[in-house]
Order: structure tokens, then sequence, then C-alpha cells
């Protein structure tokens, strides 16, 4: 069906970032899981608090048009959440923390972008209330990303950077080297570039929380 007004696209847009925030809302803890500081996973856990208050609100919107509370997949947030997660299980304990804020910085930017027109629109549409509703929950997510940006310089970043020469290191595979066992018969070894053997694999995201007994 076409949306064929103002009104009606600022209702589809309702319900698209009311999908938007349900499965931030479930994203949010599998994250904070994750994380390496528990810096990062404080202010996760903060703002999954924050999430479900951006999703009252819009429920308060939603009562407030006399409309159903009603989402429509949000492929956006979708999308991003499933490149994050990709992202954060292929990560090594030193890029960790970093590679979680550039996932929920990505979620950020996105809700900032909507929650932006929505709010305009309200106001343009004679809806008071739900332009207020929706300048605070803008203003929430504009601080929520700031709140990460200093996580990020702060630390996450700088661990990344340290942990890069060493990465490098492990993976770097010279020739191999045959020699000979005691019963005379050859074995091949795979020495690094020193000239020194080394075991294959790497710290992950995903192997750090089987040890720990974590569930993604």
């Amino acid at each position: 069906m076409a949306t064929e007004n103002l009104k009606k696209l600022f209702v589809e847009e309702l319900k698209d970032i009311y999908s938007g925030e349900s499965q931030i809302i479930k994203a949010l803890p599998k994250l904070a899981r994750a994380a390496h500081s528990d810096e990062l996973r404080d202010a996760l856990e903060e703002h999954l608090d924050a999430t479900k208050q951006h999703k009252e609100r819009l429920e308060q919107i939603f009562e407030d048009l006399g409309i159903p509370a009603k989402p429509k997949t949000c492929e956006g947030i979708k999308g991003i959440i499933t490149e994050g997660d990709k992202a954060v299980e292929d990560a090594s304990e030193k890029v960790i923390d970093a590679c979680i804020i550039a996932a929920a910085q990505k979620v950020e930017h996105y809700e900032m972008a909507t929650y932006g027109t929505l709010r305009t629109w309200a106001q343009l549409l004679g809806e008071d209330k739900a332009a207020t509703l929706l300048e605070q929950t803008l203003e929430e997510e504009r601080s929520a990303d700031e709140a990460l940006t200093q996580l990020a310089e702060s630390f996450a970043n700088a661990e990344a950077e340290s942990g890069e020469g060493a990465e490098e290191e492990e993976s770097e595979e010279g020739p191999a080297e045959i020699g000979l066992d005691e019963s005379g018969e050859e074995q091949e070894e795979e020495v690094g570039s020193r000239g020194r053997g080394r075991p294959k694999g790497k710290t992950t995201a995903a192997s750090r929380r089987r040890d720990r007994g974590v569930k993604a």
C-alpha cells in the first residue's frame, strides 16, 4: 500500500524504529557479555535500561495517536546487528572492545538519524507531545554515542593497536622445514619468520566465551 502523505510516513517510520528498539534490547545483553572491560559492560547495560524507556516512549506516542503499537521489521537495524555479531565473533581478545564499540555506534548513528527525522516530522504535523518525547530520546542517543567515543579514545582503540604487532607476528608462517626424527623418518614442521615452530590459532571472542562457559 502506498504511503501517500507525511502522517502515514511518520507512522510507518515509528513502526520501523519500534521494531529496531526491540531488536536492540535483545542484542545488547550479548554485547555486554562479550565485553572485556567492566567500563564498557556497564555502559552497555546502562544503555539497555535507556533503550527500554525509548521503547516505552514510542508506545506512548502510538497511544496518543490512537494507533496500535505494531512493529514493522527494521531491516536497517537488523543488518547492523547481524554485521556486528559476525565482527565480534571473529574478534581477538585485544580488539574485542573496540569492535563492540564500533558495532554499538553504528546502531546509535542509525537511531540518531531516525529520531531526528521523526522529531522534525512530528513538529510539522503539530504533534507537539510526540516531538518532545522523540527529542528526549534523540538527546539520550547522542549522549550514549559520546560515552562510547570516550571509551574508545580512553582505552579500547589503544588496546587494539597494541595487539596489532603481536597478531601479525603470530600469523606469519615461513616455509615448511623438513627434519629427521630418531628413526630417520622425515617430519614436517611449520616455522615462523624467525625459524621457530609455532602453534596455529588465536584467541577469539567466541573461544573466550566458551572458556568462560558463557552462551552467545
